[in-house]
């Protein structure tokens, strides 16, 4: 079955099904195509390939038959027109600055995401003359008033990391699409199962792979999902030049992920709801970050936006990172790591692992306290969880 005969199945069906072109050997299961180049009939035949005016692969590079299932599933369940995939999340956010952006060019960022995406844009693409603002998430003035008429895109996380805050991205993509800007969201808390921002109005969505999309830690990828026009235009040749590559065989166990991805969320939704309760009731904690609960400040939003309230808990102690680092090092099942989206439960400080690289200005103006601890709920069964947590609480 082509692309197109799984538009009309459910997202639950094309996550198993979608992108399976099955050979003359028929197999039941994806194969990995393990292979670096492919053999033309003729001179002809390659040249031909070569302009795009015969489809067929070329180099794998840009073209690899496992990778592209991952591509055709990863588009069709974020109901999107085309995906491409890369070799980590960050390598897919550097190839839409890098087809998007040129010097002189300008963007606003939200102040609530991943520490080295701020970095990406701090850092690197500002060495380029890319400028970029920081605003508030749920600032929806501040976005406005941000914009310049160099401004390129608007880039967000929703959720975000670390305190798990929900933007309107609705309202978002009808502020940049009215200054003629592109609204890209970073979908990797959510996942397609749980919000699909290109129904939205979002441009286009990327993807950490290596998240919940594996679900195992095993691997390392990333996608970007949007627009055919804009992917074929602007970030394709960017791939196929750069090379920040997908590999087979890690498309391969992310294809594996996405059939299992579904239940997968829902199971980490619900210990994370569940862990997020019991956390109030815990005298040491002075606040727990979870849309979830009815006292988040974007709990309707959420409600409204995504399917579930998402696998990750953040929470600040009474004490500082004093207090914060006896409770991860007091933990004897967590994993200390600062990786999330696995099935087994992951615990960090933000402040000195995924946010450690930015000053502490921007880490007090993004509300990242030496307090704050981020847990990625994993499907363990709760109360193991909460024993674990409660010899440092």
């Amino acid at each position: 079955m082509t692309e197109k005969d799984w538009k009309d199945y459910s997202l639950d069906t094309q996550a198993i099904r979608a992108g399976h072109r099955r050979t003359h050997e028929d197999e039941h299961s994806i194969p990995i195509y393990a292979t670096s180049s492919y053999v033309f009939d003729s001179a002809e035949d390659a040249a031909l390939r070569f302009t795009g005016k015969q489809p067929g692969n070329i180099y794998s590079r840009f073209t690899n038959p496992t990778v592209n299932a991952f591509q055709e599933r990863m588009a069709l369940m974020e109901q999107g027109e085309r995906c491409l995939a890369f070799a980590s999340g960050m390598a897919a956010i550097m190839a839409v600055g890098m087809g998007l952006l040129k010097s002189g060019d300008h963007v606003v960022c939200s102040r609530s995401v991943f520490g080295n995406t701020v970095l990406m844009f701090q850092n690197y693409f500002a060495k380029f003359g890319v400028e970029t603002d920081f605003v508030e998430l749920t600032d929806l003035e501040a976005w406005e008033q941000a914009i310049k008429p160099n401004t390129r895109f608007l880039f967000l996380e929703t959720p975000s990391n670390p305190l798990i805050e929900i933007a309107d991205i609705k309202a978002l993509a009808d502020i940049a699409h009215r200054h003629d800007c592109l609204l890209i969201v970073d979908n990797v808390f959510c996942t397609p199962a749980l919000q699909q921002p290109l129904t939205l109005g979002a441009d286009l969505v990327v993807h950490s792979a290596t998240k919940y999309i594996d679900g195992q830690g095993r691997c390392v990828g990333g996608a970007v999902v949007g627009n055919h026009d804009i992917i074929e235009k602007d970030i394709y040749p960017y791939l196929r030049t750069g090379g920040a590559t997908m590999s087979p065989f890690n498309a391969w166990v992310f294809l594996a992920g996405l059939e299992t991805l579904a239940l997968r969320m829902k199971a980490h939704c619900d210990n994370a709801y569940a862990l997020a309760q019991w956390l109030q009731q815990q005298d040491a904690v002075e606040k727990v970050h979870y849309p979830g609960l009815s006292d988040h400040a974007q709990h309707e939003l959420a409600k409204r936006q995504q399917r579930h309230f998402g696998g990750v808990v953040s929470f600040e102690l009474k004490g500082g990172q004093e207090q914060a680092w006896k409770l991860i090092n007091s933990t004897q099942m967590l994993s200390i790591t600062a990786n999330l989206g696995d099935v087994k439960t992951t615990i960090t400080h933000p402040a000195t692992t995924t946010h450690g690289r930015l000053t502490p200005e921007v880490r007090a103006a993004a509300g990242i306290k030496d307090s704050l601890v981020r847990i990625s709920v994993g499907l363990e069964d709760i109360e193991d969880i909460e024993k674990d947590l409660l010899n440092g609480l």
